[in-house]
């Protein structure tokens, strides 16, 4: 009986110790938003496949959770599952405001026909499923993207 408990605690601590050693590829991202008056914005940041399905979400600049079913389409994903986000995020942004922040990407997204996704919505006005998107490769995370809803641009830096 011993011996079952203690390859079954051996095992827990291996699962435990290769679960939390997912690598991940540190990006500072800044973020300027487009001049507008209003409430901050909400965005998520996102990686997705080719198909466009939700596989992890990275930053979210909002941390009222009562407006998180707003952002629509990451909500269906997000929602079905509701894992602690508090430390991947910060404040709404609001007009003409810039952002910037860390985000941790788990490598095996990248150079792998994934995208980073940022989802935008402002309070009583529009929603942007997709306001900027860029495929996950080295070279655009180097990169300097236009949104085409409430963010201005992005500009990504990998952290060494």
């Amino acid at each position: 009986m011993m011996r079952i408990l203690y390859m079954a605690l051996v095992a827990l601590i291996c699962l435990s110790f290769t679960a939390s050693t997912v690598s991940k590829t540190a990006v500072k991202c800044m973020i300027q938003m487009k001049n507008y008056t209003g409430e901050g914005a909400y965005i998520v940041v996102s990686v997705t496949d080719k198909e466009g399905e939700y596989k992890e979400t990275i930053y979210v600049h909002g941390k009222d959770p009562e407006w998180y079913s707003e952002i629509d389409s990451w909500w269906k994903f997000y929602g079905k599952h509701r894992p602690d986000i508090d430390a991947i995020s910060g404040e709404t942004i609001a007009g003409g405001e810039r952002s910037i922040s860390v985000l941790e990407i788990p490598t095996q997204y990248i150079n792998s026909n994934h995208k980073l996704r940022f989802e935008t919505a402002v309070e009583d006005q529009d929603y942007n499923e997709v306001d900027l998107e860029l495929d996950l490769t080295d070279g655009n995370l180097k990169s300097k993207v236009d949104g085409t809803g409430w963010i201005r641009y992005v500009r990504l830096m990998p952290q060494k």
